[in-house]
């Protein structure tokens, strides 16, 4: 059986979350980056969240997500919401993609 595309981007972002949660390579590169990346993640935590709605997977990774993204900029708050969001994501898709199999 095929993993459901919103599974994939949970897997996804939350992997990109745990890189970015990595206490001075995510933030160097957060900021080598001119904090472009937290707008990626932003777009990214979105469309997993439109896939999330489309095939009715767990919504409060992606919700959290989006919520890292904007606030990800205040170093301290930063890497504990990053940490905290790539923990509920990675979680989320295991779940989510062992429901799908059954």
């Amino acid at each position: 059986m095929k993993m459901k595309i919103s599974v994939a981007l949970l897997w996804i972002t939350g992997l990109a979350e745990a890189f970015l949660a990595i206490p001075l390579i995510g933030g160097g590169f957060v900021i080598s980056t001119g904090y472009t990346a937290l707008g990626v993640m932003f777009v990214l935590h979105a469309i997993t969240l439109f896939f999330c709605f489309r095939e009715y997977s767990p919504k409060s990774g992606s919700i959290l997500g989006i919520i890292t993204s904007t606030i990800a900029w205040i170093p301290g708050i930063g890497w504990i919401f990053h940490l905290i969001t790539a923990a509920v994501l990675l979680i989320t898709a295991a779940i989510s993609g062992n429901r799908a199999r059954i």
